[in-house]
């Protein structure tokens, strides 16, 4: 009896570390979007991201820049050449235009988290574009 109860508790924290993040499952929200009559050809968008938890957006890039704000829970982050950052409620990062976001994660298995993401960019850009459509077309 010993060694099952062992063998269940090493299995459950196996699994507890080893969980993929699920893809193309959060839900983005546009609140606001406007052309940015003092800069010809650009607009900017507000936006929030929600995740469940084990949720993550797609390996991808922005043609323009985003400043994210984290409303609740907290967000692991990596762009670029950078280390991966959990950033928690109340703490806010940046990306320069042209990066790739290789990770935008909820950091957490068992609560949602929820981004605020103001972005400027081309007006006809697209709000991300999938890193693996990047290497297809490229």
């Amino acid at each position: 009896m010993k060694r099952l109860l062992a063998t269940a508790a090493i299995l459950t924290s196996l699994t507890a570390y080893g969980h993929e993040p699920v893809y193309n499952q959060e839900t983005l929200k546009v609140l606001q979007a406007h052309a940015l009559t003092n800069v010809p050809g650009k607009k900017t968008i507000m936006l929030t991201v929600d995740y469940a938890p084990g949720q993550a957006t797609v390996p991808h890039s922005h043609t323009g820049t985003a400043v994210a704000y984290v409303l609740e829970g907290a967000v692991t982050s990596r762009v670029n050449d950078e280390k991966a950052v959990t950033y928690k409620a109340g703490e806010s990062f940046y990306e320069p235009a042209g990066s790739r976001h290789f990770e935008s994660s909820n950091a957490s298995q068992t609560q949602p988290a929820r981004l605020l993401v103001v972005m400027v960019l081309d007006d006809k850009a697209e709000v991300l574009t999938p890193l693996a459509h990047q290497a297809a077309s490229e």
